[in-house]
């Protein structure tokens, strides 16, 4: 028997609008697959918002994702909006939507299609074999701590609780446990007090509850470097905020491009907020170029974590993975084959899907 589900969509910058289209596309063809049945509504944030509504989370978009079932966001930002001394900025509508709707754990996978190992800057016998999920906090940090300027003097407080570290911690084991069992928490606690916070809190929570998961610690340096050196030996990663950022944009180049690798923001429910990691890339945006394969894997999470459908997750994912085998490869990945346009991406995934 099919399901109803509501889905905002976020368009918001650059080219999330022309990626979001596609994700849309494909959760249509999906539920009519299926039998499902999903409505969708269109809301701003990030830079559109504040153009229209002088803000970049106006309080219907935030109403609208907190009564849906899931939300699928696009990108934010640009650099008509950079202005270092603008009071309102596209990023704080992603901060704000991630509080509001208190999402504390964000998931990024990183797996790698095996058509596509020369497209990535490594060598092939150094990315075989690799499959990660990320697991970052996503509320709490430097990025959301107190913020001071002057015309001299600028400061960023970090700040963590053991209850932040604590629900994050359970996030990464109850997926581990679904996985191979290895988790690498990643933080700087040679250094910072917050990351020793973060270890012996992490250290606490899976000794006390996840006693057949495996826990290495590792500093952010380390781990940045052995994810270029020996990706395949990482299984789940566990971090705080700005690490997890930087990680997982560093960790986009294994996969051979940005546009390959989704998110998933959850919290303690169901609600999630998907999109893919790329950013609202302002300078192909409108040229119809962009790759929407991270948007349409992203519908695939939000199908997985928010609706409980897994079978309908896995198909949407093998219309990807056919589709780029197929050799239907936008300008990121082409490898100096054919290059195929966002539409061209998001057809060849539907018609896998309706086929």
């Amino acid at each position: 028997m099919g399901i109803k589900a509501t889905i905002v969509v976020l368009g918001g910058d650059g080219i999330g609008p022309e990626v979001t289209r596609e994700g849309v596309r494909a959760l249509q063809a999906i539920a009519s697959r299926f039998g499902h049945e999903f409505t969708f509504s269109e809301h701003l944030i990030g830079g559109a918002a504040i153009e229209q509504m002088q803000t970049a989370l106006p309080a219907q978009t935030l109403s609208a994702c907190g009564t849906a079932d899931a939300v699928l966001l696009g990108a934010v930002g640009g650099p008509q909006w950079s202005d270092s001394k603008a009071k309102v900025r596209p990023e704080q509508g992603l901060l704000a939507l991630r509080k509001g709707l208190n999402l504390f754990a964000n998931l990024r996978p990183v797996t790698i299609h095996p058509s596509l190992l020369d497209v990535s800057p490594l060598k092939p016998e150094i990315l075989r074999g690799t499959d990660i999920l990320v697991v970052r906090e996503l509320t709490g940090g430097i990025y959301f701590g107190e913020k001071q300027r002057t015309e001299d003097f600028a400061s960023d407080l970090c700040t963590y609780s053991v209850e932040e570290i604590q629900r994050v911690t359970r996030v990464a084991g109850r997926l581990a446990r679904g996985r191979r069992k290895r988790i690498v928490s990643v933080d700087k606690a040679n250094v910072l007090e917050t990351s020793r916070l973060w270890r012996v809190t992490v250290e606490s929570v899976l000794r006390a509850e996840f006693a057949d998961v495996e826990l290495e610690h590792m500093l952010v340096d380390s781990a940045a470097m052995h994810l270029i050196r020996q990706p395949s030996s990482f299984d789940v990663i566990l971090t705080e905020n700005m690490f997890g950022d930087i990680l997982t944009d560093e960790a986009s180049m294994l996969a051979g491009s940005l546009g390959l690798l989704p998110s998933a923001s959850l919290g303690a429910g169901t609600l999630g907020v998907y999109e893919p990691i790329h950013g609202s890339a302002p300078d192909i945006a409108g040229r119809g170029i962009a790759n929407p394969y991270a948007t349409m894997l992203s519908a695939a999470l939000l199908l997985r974590h928010s609706l409980g459908l897994h079978d309908e997750a896995a198909t949407l994912e093998k219309a990807v993975a056919t589709s780029i085998s197929a050799g239907v490869r936008t300008a990121d990945i082409a490898g100096g084959g054919p290059v195929s346009s966002t539409a061209d991406a998001g057809e060849a995934v539907v018609t896998r899907l309706l086929g």
